[in-house]
């Protein structure tokens, strides 16, 4: 199986830009971090990081966070999706895909029981 390399991303790889991902999830005080890898089931990412936050504004900090690193790192973002007050934030990130939920939107979603295929890579509470 290959894992894609990201163009503009200093020679970083998928894989390589999921963990830094998670990483930033844990230094922003993120619980239940989830890395799936998901090259086997679909063709729109190789990885979902999922991670919680505990109310809108730590979120909001998860995702800028994120958005940050990578752009400096200079990989761009191709958007992102919802919103903190609303509980729950994806970020496309290309071949990774950050999911940012609040407590009850990531119980109501449970994207791990959906994707429960995917082989769980990083698992941290």
């Amino acid at each position: 199986m290959r894992v894609k390399r990201f163009k503009g991303g200093r020679g970083l790889d998928s894989t390589e830009v999921a963990k830094i991902i998670a990483d930033i999830a844990v230094d922003k005080k993120a619980t239940d971090i989830v890395m799936l890898d998901i090259r086997e089931q679909s063709v729109i990412a190789d990885y979902f990081v999922i991670c919680t936050g505990s109310n809108p504004r730590q979120i909001q900090a998860i995702a800028s966070a994120i958005e940050d690193k990578l752009s400096e790192l200079g990989i761009a973002s191709r958007g992102f999706e919802g919103s903190a007050e609303n509980g729950w934030m994806l970020l496309d990130c290309g071949d990774v895909i950050a999911h940012v939920f609040g407590p009850m939107e990531r119980e109501f979603y449970r994207l791990e029981r959906l994707w429960s295929a995917a082989p769980t890579v990083v698992y941290l509470q």
